[in-house]
């Protein structure tokens, strides 16, 4: 059986219960998140072994963040512990055209302070088929560059397939700073993943005739971008998530894998947004499913499309979708009726 190995930051996220601004709000609605953590449980919940690695300090905060990866079935046994906080981010949902908005508290986190060394990736890895990381573990601190370059190189060394989501925050760092790093680990990359705007942000290449604010967005212009970042990294094969945003509560949803030189397209989803943070790492999810699983190219990017507009429903940032839920919406059932 595959087991898929993720590296990267676990957090806690505080949130004003509905669409409460936080200034009318007087208490907190508590989830533990991260890109690679939402990834292992998506995962997990469709039947596939997964171990997260990570690195966070002695405290019962933490010790209940690490129980909730194991009530949906995420190895943690190569979690370390140290450092003297988790991370957190507080999210305000919004709604029609009002914008949804994210305030970080993360730095000088246990993982934030990790050094080279400090992981044992011999032993991480073993008996995995599969390393995932994003953009945003490198950004974490000031030795991440290094320490993620390292994972991704040991994975390789090890004969993982390695999948890297870009996920750029400009929070976090310029992007100068991602596209420096970004391009030593895309050496070990197989399978790159971005939304409409990562690979400009982070590499310089830019879809044509697209305008992610206008919800403009030109499926040829992202075909030569998938295109560009094959020929000039050698990864295999590039996910990009396609979204029109009509509001903050409606949006567009659909996707394409480019593989073997050519471009393959999901259907589109009209998506009414319960909860849009973690699609993206549920749409990684879903590409890692059907690699693990050898689907051919159409097959995987309509489950990894369908699996993330089923997240979209779902309230916090995993999704808990299984298997008959994805497939029985990437065969035709929209409806929504309720399964009796």
């Amino acid at each position: 059986m595959k087991k898929v190995v993720g590296f990267g930051d676990f957090l806690v996220r505080l949130s004003p219960s509905g669409y409460l601004k936080f200034i009318q709000t007087d208490s907190f609605d508590i989830n533990y998140t991260g890109a690679e953590a939402n990834v292992c449980v998506s995962l997990a919940c469709m039947g596939v072994e997964t171990e997260f690695v990570t690195r966070l300090p002695e405290n019962e905060i933490a010790d209940s963040g690490i129980a909730m990866m194991r009530k949906y079935n995420v190895g943690t046994k190569h979690i370390i512990r140290g450092g003297e906080r988790m991370g957190v981010f507080y999210l305000e949902k919004g709604a029609s055209q009002r914008p949804s908005k994210i305030v970080y508290d993360r730095k000088y986190s246990g993982i934030a302070m990790a050094e080279q060394g400090m992981f044992d990736w011999d032993a991480a890895f073993e008996g995995a088929s599969n390393f995932h990381m994003t953009g945003i573990t490198p950004a974490l601190g000031p030795n991440m560059p290094e320490v993620s370059i390292e994972a991704a190189k040991k994975a390789k060394e090890h004969g993982l397939t390695v999948s890297c989501d870009l996920n750029y925050r400009k929070n976090m760092w310029t992007p100068g700073q991602a596209k420096e790093c970004m391009e030593k680990v895309l050496q070990y990359v197989d399978i790159l993943i971005a939304n409409e705007e990562d690979a400009d942000k982070v590499l310089g290449i830019k879809a044509a005739d697209t305008d992610v604010t206008a919800g403009k967005l030109n499926k040829d212009g992202y075909v030569d971008v998938a295109d560009q970042l094959c020929k000039k990294y050698g990864v295999k094969e590039v996910g990009i998530t396609l979204r029109k945003s009509i509001s903050a509560s409606d949006n567009e949803w659909g996707a394409l894998l480019y593989a073997d030189g050519k471009p393959y397209f999901s259907k589109t989803y009209p998506v009414h947004i319960v909860d849009r943070v973690g699609g993206g790492d549920s749409f990684a999810a879903g590409l890692l499913y059907g690699t693990v699983n050898d689907f051919e190219p159409q097959k995987k990017i309509e489950y990894a499309a369908a699996a993330s507009c089923l997240k979209h429903s779902i309230e916090m940032d995993f999704n808990l979708a299984g298997v008959k839920d994805v497939e029985l919406l990437m065969n035709g059932d929209a409806s929504g009726r309720v399964q009796r």
